[in-house]
């Protein structure tokens, strides 16, 4: 089944045209860019949310919408990825930006488009462990406004991945609580000493 993707604010979608456009770089190019940026178009806009506050013990954490990433294709392949960020003036360009997210995120979502439900793709970044995840939601209607997964929804972490965490294996939303209190508390032994 397709995925549905959230239609991007016009103003962060203009942010991003225009940063690409510009004469003077508003921030600076990534090698992989610089070549023909001309050529260079936004495609599959997902909004980002930043894991914000533990919740209860075994709660599903909350989030805030921070940010919609757009990958930046070259010749139907993607090359680069571009944010605008949410600030007190609206929706405004913060910055390009290469690597290996960019390829796990176009697998990843190559990978979900081919899954038998309807799903909604968005990012949740986990600051707590240096992790990216594609967040498979599985209300298509919901807002972009709405930022908080599902216990049944899945996240797939994109490579690099934390250690002992596996790239592009999905897992269900309400097992993230549990992850991070394994990942975040100090082990036993320190505890004792």
């Amino acid at each position: 089944m397709p995925l549905h993707l959230l239609p991007a604010p016009a103003p962060a979608e203009r942010s991003i045209h225009a940063a690409l456009r510009s004469p003077a770089p508003v921030s600076p190019l990534p090698a992989a860019l610089r070549q023909d940026p001309e050529s260079l178009r936004p495609v599959l806009p997902l909004p980002v949310y930043r894991l914000s506050a533990t919740s209860a013990a075994g709660a599903l954490p909350r989030t805030k919408l921070t940010a919609w990433r757009f990958l930046l294709a070259r010749n139907d392949r993607a090359v680069g990825a571009a944010e605008a960020r949410l600030t007190a003036d609206g929706w405004t360009f913060s910055h390009f930006s290469e690597g290996p997210y960019i390829a796990s995120s176009e697998a990843a979502l190559r990978q979900a488009d081919e899954l038998p439900a309807d799903l909604q793709p968005r990012l949740l970044s986990v600051p707590q462990l240096y992790m990216l995840t594609l967040w498979l939601h599985g209300d298509i209607t919901s807002p972009a406004a709405k930022g908080r997964p599902a216990p049944a929804d899945a996240l797939v972490p994109l490579a690099p991945a934390p250690p002992g965490i596996a790239p592009g294996v999905p897992m269900r939303a309400d097992a993230l609580p549990g992850l991070l209190s394994r990942r975040l508390s100090p082990p036993a032994e320190q505890l004792a000493g």
